[in-house]
């Protein structure tokens, strides 16, 4: 994965400087900039926690699904429900805390009232077209980047590029997926990922303020 980001950005340079002279200052991650210098902590909890655990149940799970990770996803999409309803007044702490004892409760619950049974026969539907699912959830992870950089959905050439990495990335996390047969593999995967960025931005991003 990490050759194919040193491959891509090579690409990108070489069309940058000899074909399209492309523009990337016109677009900046304000929101998550602004995270960052209001409250570390949180932006480090989203991007290195929060993010993985639920982007992955959200794009990965249905990828060769075990009943435990359809659950993940039912849950994750219940989380994405409850963080555009909750207000964001209180501590980030105690808020997310809240959302995470609730996820882990519903979890529970999916599993008491639907039958195992059901599970596996959408478990085994899935499984026949893992390879589109695979792709499309690589692409669609990398499109839903898009609003680190726009409030309302849009593409150009500039944003395409810019959110290519996360396609590549994508493809690798589902990659884990199909090979180690756990959503655990990809959540640290992507974790992991996060990390780095966050080891070789922060200094930059910190001293910009």
């Amino acid at each position: 994965m990490i050759a194919c980001y040193f491959l891509f950005f090579i690409v990108l340079r070489v069309l940058d400087v000899f074909i399209f002279d492309l523009d990337f200052t016109k677009y900046q991650q304000i929101e998550i900039f602004e995270t960052l210098k209001e409250s570390p902590w949180k932006f480090v909890f989203l991007a290195v926690i929060a993010a993985p655990v639920i982007e992955e149940s959200i794009f990965r799970s249905l990828l060769k699904p075990s009943v435990q990770s359809l659950k993940l996803f039912l849950c994750a999409i219940l989380y994405m429900t409850a963080v555009a309803l909750i207000p964001e007044e209180g501590h980030w702490a105690l808020r997310y805390s809240l959302l995470f004892g609730t996820i882990l409760l519903a979890y529970y619950a999916m599993g008491q009232l639907i039958s195992v049974a059901f599970y596996e026969k959408v478990s085994f539907r899935l499984n026949k077209y893992y390879l589109p699912i695979w792709i499309l959830g690589a692409i669609i992870f990398g499109f839903v980047h898009i609003f680190n950089y726009v409030e309302t959905f849009q593409i150009d050439l500039v944003l395409f590029m810019m959110i290519f990495p996360r396609i590549i990335a994508g493809f690798f996390f589902g990659k884990i997926k199909i090979e180690n047969k756990g959503m655990i593999w990809p959540i640290l995967m992507h974790s992991m990922n996060n990390s780095i960025v966050l080891v070789f931005l922060l200094p930059y991003t910190l001293s910009q303020y």
